[in-house]
């Protein structure tokens, strides 16, 4: 069975030489961590008042104290166990100072002098990091021992990559795009993805300036040009759609399918979907100004 009373002492990290029968050593342990005082506080403070489930991952919480709040001697049992856990998890934090401290240093040099307005160096560079920093158990106690290590700029890297991906992802996606019968299908497809990006877009339209000066400050330069790039993609698209519109309509007009009805509604639906295209990209190019203009013909020419 448990002894409550010795539970009532923090019980030493499992491993390195654990004796029960000598508490002193535990203490100088538990000591040697510059974040083992505030741990303890705060398990105190989750067995108190919390009662989130146990979730023993990369970044630990400290969920069975905090399940067994008020119970008393075998909550604060609980509670040390959980300590004695992350004590273990903090050696390995350590091991991994002593273990990567040559790659750490590395990147952190490489961080500090990375300047680039080049989106392919910029992601290149950023894998390069990150195939170093996702060995660690984890990332932010680890790299807080290393002094001056460029935070700001790291934080400022992966955002920029982050945000270089995001933006390739959707022009892709639009160049890509599979122009296919029926356009009804189409139309909703293409309509409802313009929705998405487009919250996304006026999102960044609107940081961008901000965003622009804070990557300045850490020396990388954002190309935005890939934002003109999706408008324009957005537009072919639409041009797209209304090419295969007029199609479906001549080929129910000449050919035996008697659907005008359903033709005319969609060519209607392709000049909507051209004209919101319009104004989410701030104009046509000629090819669309051509198109839309023969769907709107087709349309007042209507029997």
């Amino acid at each position: 069975g448990v002894d409550h009373k010795r539970a009532a002492a923090p019980p030493p990290p499992p491993g390195l030489g654990f004796r029960p029968k000598k508490p002193s050593a535990v203490a100088t342990k538990l000591k040697r961590s510059s974040h083992m005082s505030n741990l303890y506080t705060r398990v105190k403070g989750k067995v108190e008042g919390s009662s989130k489930p146990s979730r023993p991952e990369r970044k630990p919480r400290f969920g069975a104290a905090a399940a067994a709040a008020g119970g008393g001697k075998q909550g604060m049992a609980d509670a040390l166990a959980e300590i004695s856990k992350r004590s273990v998890y903090f050696q390995q934090i350590e091991e991994d100072v002593k273990k990567y401290a040559g790659a750490v240093k590395e990147v952190k040099i490489a961080i500090s002098s990375f300047k680039t307005s080049d989106k392919a160096e910029l992601i290149k560079f950023n894998k390069y990091v990150e195939s170093h920093l996702e060995k660690l158990t984890d990332e932010n106690q680890v790299l807080v021992r290393f002094e001056d290590f460029p935070h700001k700029k790291l934080e400022a890297l992966r955002m920029a990559a982050a945000l270089y991906t995001k933006l390739d992802t959707i022009a892709n996606t639009l160049k890509n795009w599979p122009i296919v019968s029926p356009v009804a299908q189409l139309l909703d497809k293409a309509d409802q993805y313009l929705s998405k990006i487009k919250l996304q877009l006026d999102a960044l339209e609107r940081t961008k300036d901000q965003d622009t000066k804070e990557l300045l400050s850490q020396n990388i330069t954002f190309d935005f040009s890939v934002l003109t790039r999706i408008k324009e993609l957005m537009v072919d698209l639409s041009s797209n759609c209304m090419d295969l519109a007029l199609k479906e309509k001549r080929e129910n007009r000449d050919g035996k399918k008697k659907n005008n009805n359903g033709s005319a509604k969609m060519l209607w639906r392709a000049f909507q979907f051209g004209f919101r295209v319009y104004k989410f990209a701030g104009g046509h190019d000629d090819r669309a100004d051509k198109l839309i203009r023969e769907v709107a013909q087709e349309i007042e020419t209507e029997n």
